[in-house]
């Protein structure tokens, strides 16, 4: 009983010496945002609710006039309204059947049409043939850029993920959601492989595995009293972020047919938006590394990184023995996040080409 409190008292000393240096952080630094645009902007969400609030709210700053129809109401809308800018998230999944002829209305109305890939390349399958119908075709994945370019696309611009700086920034959480080391997603199979070599070292952590599938693991009945089944809606996620010692990230595998519709073929370059999600909550990240991340974060100073499961449980070890340096890393993470990785910073990079 004595050590339960002992234990409680410095989970809770060691968090609000978190928070502290979090707030002070904030207080320093103000998000990069764009200039109010001449365009009226009509945007259509794609159902991402972590990506689709923080554009909607970077474009209500952002836009003359803004406006948002879901895929079905898009036309009518767009009729009715008489946008200057019809923005798409994704074009994929919830979207109708005829959404490329309807966009090909739209152009025919003299409304331009932009699209924002943000499922980069794990579904070049479809996308090509979408992306030749909008007039700005923007991706968050730098290997798609020359694929799009060589497909007739004219107007193809790298643009890369960021935070919804609103909904993921640091907070208390309550107990349920604390843990040493966390992992939210989908059970694709590289992430199965590496929980399934871990599975010793984290079955004597508290341990928190959020997402669907997890069935999948060989040793799921050892590690199944840690694993949370189901999605998790962005407050929870927030919580679970905030809650967490470690955050663990490792990207989906891009190989065609491993959960994905890759047939292009085209490797995963560009970091995901948990990357910065994690970040702008103010926790230590360890994350598998992609080409472009060291143009976002800088290894060891606001972020660290892993290559093999046996560096991840030393890596993991050592920061959840050095309190200090993982707060000082996790605080450097979010100044670098809410200076230079809002959705208002993107916002303004694609209003800068589209004018």
């Amino acid at each position: 009983m004595q050590q339960a409190r002992e234990n409680a008292f410095r989970q809770g000393r060691m968090e609000g010496y978190r928070l502290g240096g979090c707030r002070a952080v904030m207080e320093r630094v103000t998000p990069a945002g764009p200039e109010r645009s001449r365009l009226r902007i009509l945007y259509v969400p794609q159902g991402f609710p972590t990506i689709d609030h923080g554009l909607i709210e970077a474009l209500k700053q952002s836009a003359a006039e803004f406006a948002s129809a879901g895929p079905a109401e898009m036309l009518e809308t767009a009729q009715s309204w008489k946008p200057d800018l019809v923005l798409v998230l994704n074009a994929l999944h919830v979207f109708p059947p005829e959404h490329a002829a309807h966009i090909d209305q739209l152009r025919s109305w003299g409304i331009r049409t932009a699209v924002w890939f943000v499922d980069d390349p794990y579904f070049t399958e479809f996308t090509l043939d979408l992306a030749r119908h909008f007039d700005y075709v923007f991706t968050h994945e730098k290997s798609c850029v020359p694929y799009y370019e060589a497909g007739g696309c004219k107007e193809v611009h790298y643009l890369p993920l960021a935070a919804d700086l609103e909904l993921f920034t640091p907070v208390e959480t309550p107990r349920s959601y604390q843990s040493d080391v966390c992992f939210i997603g989908n059970a694709f199979w590289n992430r199965v492989a590496l929980i399934d070599e871990l599975a010793p070292y984290l079955s004597t952590k508290k341990v928190v595995v959020v997402g669907s599938y997890w069935d999948r693991l060989s040793r799921y009945n050892e590690l199944r009293p840690f694993i949370r089944d189901g999605w998790a809606n962005p407050m929870e996620t927030r919580f679970y972020y905030n809650g967490a010692k470690v955050v663990i990230n490792l990207h989906r595998p891009a190989e065609y047919g491993l959960d994905n519709h890759n047939t292009a073929g085209l490797p995963g370059l560009s970091i995901n938006p948990r990357t910065y999600e994690i970040s702008a909550c103010g926790t230590l990240q360890l994350t598998d590394v992609r080409e472009d991340l060291h143009a976002y974060y800088r290894p060891g100073y606001d972020i660290e990184t892993y290559g093999t499961a046996g560096e991840l449980r030393d890596k993991i070890e050592y920061y959840l023995g050095h309190e200090e340096e993982r707060a000082q890393i996790a605080w450097r993470a979010l100044w670098t996040t809410r200076k230079n990785h809002s959705y208002k910073e993107r916002i303004g990079r694609m209003l800068s080409i589209v004018k």
